[in-house]
């Protein structure tokens, strides 16, 4: 079966830029989106679009076609009270942070006693990202799963 829109993928994958390894789906379970809805940046979607199930390949994706180009106005000065992640605070440590749309990743910048300077853009804004793709299953996705837009999990709906 071939990945098009409406099909449920499943991938393990290695991410590295340059040859830094960022992330390794392999030490566990498999990445799983639903084709066409947005659910993996653009220029993996791409890639993956007419593949099938047992097929491996590289690809390196620019900026624009991954996380995008880091935007300067992302920095921001926040009250400590809005970080939901505890502990000690080191520049370059991402958090979570609670806003009005919710709980946003941020990266420290610097800490000061009540307040925190963070970036909001995403950690692999601005780099270029090298993907070692294998794909694990394509299915159909169900009626409900076209119906919200994502993959559930195994048995059901799971939010």
């Amino acid at each position: 079966m071939l990945i098009e829109k409406d099909r449920v993928v499943s991938f393990h994958f290695k991410l590295s830029e340059k040859e830094a390894l960022l992330e390794n789906s392999r030490e566990g379970e498999p990445m799983v989106y639903m084709h066409g809805h947005n659910g993996v940046i653009t220029g993996l979607e791409s890639a993956l679009a007419g593949r099938k199930t047992g097929d491996s390949f590289n690809i390196t994706l620019e900026p624009k076609d991954a996380y995008g180009i880091p935007f300067e106005s992302s920095k921001q000065r926040i009250l400590i009270k809005h970080l939901v992640t505890k502990g000690k605070l080191r520049a370059g440590m991402v958090v979570d942070i609670n806003t009005v749309s919710g709980i946003r990743q941020a990266t420290v910048i610097k800490m000061g006693r009540f307040n925190i300077d963070v970036d909001i853009n995403h950690p692999y804004a601005g780099k270029t990202l090298s993907f070692e793709i294998d794909i694990v299953d394509v299915r159909d996705a169900t009626c409900e799963e076209l119906a919200h837009g994502h993959v559930h999990g195994v048995g059901g709906h799971q939010h």
